[in-house]
């Protein structure tokens, strides 16, 4: 089902609903027409963090952009296990009710290790990988500012309350300042206490220890790894992130010694805001290389 396109400048797509096997309802974007590129955003943002690839990349690819469950249009259920496993449900669903075979799958953040677990389960499907700043394997690394947000009572005060978290990234996540038309894009889906649900709960959810849930589901995708040492992939990386910085650059690098990798010192977190410039060109001639294999 096609909704109206929301009033967001910059965001010029019709947004389509897939109703979950729990009643929940998945908001993606599906434009295009062509090789399949699915993009899988993190947390605070949602499928706007890819509006400009999006745009460039629907002109000769059939461009999938879920928003997940509890972030961006989708539905923010309050009662609901906003878990690792959970999430990659969800894109299975939505992906096997697009009936899609193949995929380049590209992911940022959070997106790294649901998109990770989704390709750990279905391999065959997955043609290419372009990567921005992200993880899909296990680590102990977290930022302080991070870490304060998962503390008991501060931390829904924080992100549900306060907003920190979303409203912190619009400045912490990007080295060149972020348009105010842009920043309100971000902001918008996370307008109240009821909206910031699942903001809180993936910070809730980073498995830093054996001891939490998602440590064994995380454990799987980073072991289902391996299969893609030699699958065609692109790297993308904001030298300047406070949050993924060089050391998950190099892991990426160490795991995938044959993908094609830049490395962008004046970008930070958001890489696509501070280096689309140079970043989409790249990712339309990987592509192409793809397709031109294939």
């Amino acid at each position: 089902m096609t909704r109206p396109a929301p009033a967001i400048p910059g965001y010029p797509f019709a947004p389509r609903s897939h109703q979950l096997p729990d009643g929940n309802i998945l908001s993606y974007l599906d434009a295009g027409q062509g090789p399949v590129v699915v993009m899988l955003h993190g947390n605070p943002s949602w499928s706007f963090f890819y509006r400009n690839l999006a745009g460039l990349l629907q002109e000769q690819y059939r461009v999938i952009v879920p928003d997940h469950l509890g972030c961006g249009l989708s539905g923010k259920p309050q009662d609901y296990h906003y878990t690792l496993a959970n999430h990659i449900a969800n894109l299975e669903s939505l992906l096997d009710h697009l009936a899609i075979e193949k995929m380049t799958l590209a992911v940022h953040d959070w997106g790294g290790a649901i998109g990770m677990g989704y390709a750990g389960r279905h391999a065959a499907a997955i043609t290419s990988f372009i990567i921005f700043n992200t993880a899909a394997f296990r680590s102990t690394r977290i930022p302080l500012r991070i870490r304060i947000c998962r503390t008991p009572l501060l931390g829904p005060l924080l992100i549900r309350g306060l907003n920190a978290f979303a409203a912190a990234a619009v400045h912490m996540a990007v080295v060149r300042k972020m348009p105010a038309a842009v920043a309100c894009g971000y902001l918008l889906p996370y307008d109240s206490w009821r909206n910031r649900i699942a903001t809180l709960r993936f910070v809730q959810d980073i498995p830093l220890s054996a001891k939490d849930p998602s440590w064994p589901t995380l454990t799987a995708v980073e072991q289902g790894l391996s299969q893609f040492t030699r699958t065609p992939m692109l790297i993308c990386w904001g030298g300047r992130d406070f949050c993924f910085n060089d050391h998950f650059y190099e892991q990426w690098r160490s795991r995938f010694p044959l993908a094609e990798a830049h490395y962008f010192a004046d970008a930070g977190h958001y890489v696509l805001e501070d280096a689309f410039d140079r970043i989409g060109p790249l990712a339309a001639d990987f592509l192409a290389r793809q397709v031109a294999s294939g």
